[in-house]
């Protein structure tokens, strides 16, 4: 049995754990969509910093699942400076605590969907266009 699977085991998985599932999960995108995509950086950690919960208004640590951090590819320009990389954060402990609550996905079924989201960003779409498309889906 795998973290892929609905009743997966009830040990949680580790930093490392999740990092292999959101490198299967990207691996497993549509080739134009990965290309699309291109060099954005994928990290793990457990929970968002306290700077980034307080700059997004956020309270309680376990609201945010995931976060795109970096410059959409929709406002680069070749005339700007080097950006930084782009980043897609996955926080650990808030993914494990909707999977136990939800219970109708596997646990990487949950992280694909937290990096497609957020890769969504990264492609310049907004959280009701991403709500949209998936909808729509």
């Amino acid at each position: 049995m795998t973290w892929t699977d609905k009743n997966a085991p009830s040990l949680a998985p580790s930093l490392d754990d999740f990092a292999a599932l959101a490198r299967q999960a990207f691996d497993a995108l549509p080739g134009d969509f990965r290309r699309q995509a291109g060099d954005v950086v994928f990290r793990v950690d457990d929970f968002a910093s306290e700077e980034v919960l307080d700059d997004l208004g956020i309270e309680d640590p376990f609201e945010l699942t995931g976060l795109y951090q970096g410059v959409d590819l929709g406002r680069r320009s070749v005339l700007d400076p080097s950006p930084q990389p782009s980043m897609v954060f996955l926080y650990r402990r808030p993914i494990l605590d909707e999977w136990c609550e939800r219970g109708d996905v596997s646990l990487g079924e949950l992280i694909a969907h937290v990096l497609v989201h957020e890769i969504g960003h990264h492609f310049g779409l907004s959280d009701d266009d991403i709500h949209r498309i998936e909808d729509e889906a």
